[in-house]
């Protein structure tokens, strides 16, 4: 263990550099929280709680206010109504697209939990059996296939085209602000009413920017990850044009009522509080994984960014490429945990999901990823998927508890 602290060590001081670039993202995105507070007049008013129908509930209307100040939107949906990430992606489909019309993926497959909803894989309830058509274009070198998404516009009436910016379980790497701006700036030349969604989950305050800069029209993420910085403990966000945002709240509750109902049921503070941290618990996150890239490939193991790559998500891929590797790992981060630390993660099946999954995520809210987690699909290459820490120095810890778990045995 003790050679294992050492090595973390050495490489943390190196790391001062990079660390530097990821304090001043952060000191960024906190005036942009700031300034969103504040023009917002955001009161403890505000932290107030309504039932029922949710009606005239000043708290949510300045949430969805300070919102779309961040992003730069006309308009917001920001609800504990939603369950997860997945869940505000299907409602902005379903709220937009009518049978007959064509979604188009221009970022290769979507992540697995979108399988069902879209029709991937049959499900009675998936967007297919309502009579909607699915293609994708898959990335070419990690970057846009410009030539093929343009003559498919241009041979094709598509209705919606969806843009997933983190890798999910793939071996691609996520997609940053500037492609996504070229892409949309493409698509616009060919078609300016496409409806353009992207999936923003594990991407939000890692740069200084968001991709609402962008001539799209709605983006969608989740609450339990970066943007609640540990502290919501459930929901998540569809920013946007307005008249899609409606049509999404509209899904999510009912015609004639939308985003007027809805009840907050406490939760405004925790949802305020959360938005508040997310500069800092982002940075944090970025920190860990920083650090993991570079004592992982110091350790001999291919990673994904590197540590002094640009970043354009929370997340940090570690490739095993050995079964047993990937489970003892995130064994280790499971020990590393403050919740749960005792108990001993497996593979198991889970909803939504082909391959076995095994999941270590010790955290204060269930499935929160902002927070230290780890976790990958059972098949080859055997990649482990690491995200979150709420604070660096948790994140440190957590790494030494992996390292040693992973090369317990092995002396």
């Amino acid at each position: 263990m003790r050679n294992i602290e050492e090595l973390v060590n050495r490489c943390e001081k190196e790391l001062e550099t990079e660390f530097k670039k990821v304090e001043k993202i952060c000191e960024i995105n906190s005036k942009k929280v700031l300034d969103a507070f504040q023009k917002n007049r955001v009161s403890e008013s505000h932290f107030n709680s309504t039932t029922g129908y949710g009606y005239n509930d000043s708290g949510r209307d300045a949430i969805e206010g300070v919102f779309c100040d961040i992003f730069g939107t006309e308009s917001a949906l920001v609800r504990s109504q939603f369950i997860s990430g997945s869940h505000a992606l299907t409602v902005a489909l379903f709220a937009i697209l009518r049978p007959g019309d064509t979604l188009l993926s221009i970022s290769g497959l979507p992540y697995d939990t979108l399988h069902e909803v879209i029709g991937i894989k049959d499900n009675p309830s998936s967007l297919k059996s309502f009579g909607v058509k699915y293609d994708q274009i898959d990335l070419v070198n990690d970057d846009f296939d410009y030539e093929k998404i343009t003559d498919y516009l241009k041979n094709n009436n598509v209705k919606m085209i969806e843009i997933q910016r983190s890798k999910g379980y793939s071996t691609r790497k996520s997609i940053s602000v500037e492609k996504i701006d070229k892409v949309v700036n493409e698509i616009r030349k060919v078609d300016k009413d496409v409806v353009i969604m992207v999936d923003n989950c594990y991407c939000e305050f890692v740069t200084g920017e968001e991709c609402t800069k962008c001539d799209v029209d709605l983006v969608v993420g989740s609450l339990i990850k970066n943007l609640g910085a540990g502290i919501a403990p459930n929901g998540a966000y569809i920013v946007g044009k307005k008249k899609y945002v409606d049509l999404a709240g509209e899904r999510l509750t009912l015609p004639g009522e939308g985003s007027e109902v809805g009840p907050t049921l406490g939760i405004n503070k925790d949802i305020l509080k959360g938005l508040f941290f997310a500069p800092s618990v982002v940075a944090s996150s970025i920190k860990t994984a920083i650090l993991t890239s570079k004592v992982m490939e110091e350790l001999g193991f291919d990673v994904e960014p590197k540590y002094n790559e640009d970043r354009v998500d929370i997340v940090q891929n570690i490739i095993f490429k050995d079964e047993e590797k990937l489970i003892k790992y995130c064994v280790g981060i499971q020990k590393g945990s403050p919740i749960d630390s005792f108990a001993v993660c497996m593979p198991v099946d889970m909803p939504g999901y082909d391959d076995k999954v095994i999941m270590a995520s010790g955290s204060f809210t269930q499935g929160s990823s902002i927070e230290l987690s780890c976790d990958g699909p059972l098949r080859e290459p055997y990649i482990a998927y690491q995200q979150g820490s709420l604070t660096y120095e948790y994140g440190k810890m957590g790494l030494i508890s992996a390292i040693n778990e992973l090369m317990s045995g092995d002396e």
